[in-house]
């Protein structure tokens, strides 16, 4: 486990469930199934393909901010895109990266034209917190004199 890992071994650990809607779904419904779900964001989907992102950013800029109703808005109107994607085999510290320059939380991760899964910047905290776990305890066996080469 390190931050050079692959993002396939973060959807290992995570699993691949993705909840998504498609642009015709309103925005109420839309954050209605992110409360359900618990989730911050939803790939919007036609078919096996991924045209945007919804989040609550989006909700609060968006429709609240500007007066827009969530009932009477599609979230065609106001997902954001195109997504930024990930494949696979990105490191962790790729997607780090992504998410800090664009100033996202959620990437898609796409295989072959198909959204295989979501990693949330909480996600990557969680796995570089235990990349480090790992590292200092390695460390302390090691001045232990518990570590062989």
């Amino acid at each position: 486990m390190e931050i050079n890992s692959p993002v396939s071994g973060l959807l290992g650990q995570k699993g691949s469930d993705v909840w998504s809607i498609a642009p015709e779904t309103m925005v109420f419904d839309a954050i209605k199934m992110m409360s359900e779900k618990n989730v911050g964001a939803l790939p919007v989907m036609r078919g096996d393909q991924v045209l945007g992102m919804f989040s609550e950013r989006d909700y609060t800029r968006k429709i609240v901010l500007k007066g827009r109703s969530s009932k009477e808005t599609s979230i065609g109107e106001v997902m954001s895109s195109p997504p930024l994607t990930v494949s696979p085999n990105d490191s962790i510290d790729r997607c780090m990266r992504l998410m800090t320059q664009n100033r996202v939380r959620h990437l898609p991760v796409v295989q072959d034209g198909r959204l295989i899964g979501i990693v949330s910047i909480g996600d990557l905290v969680n796995w570089i917190i235990s990349v480090q776990t790992a590292a200092i305890a390695q460390l302390e066996q090691y001045i232990h004199g518990g570590y062989s080469s």
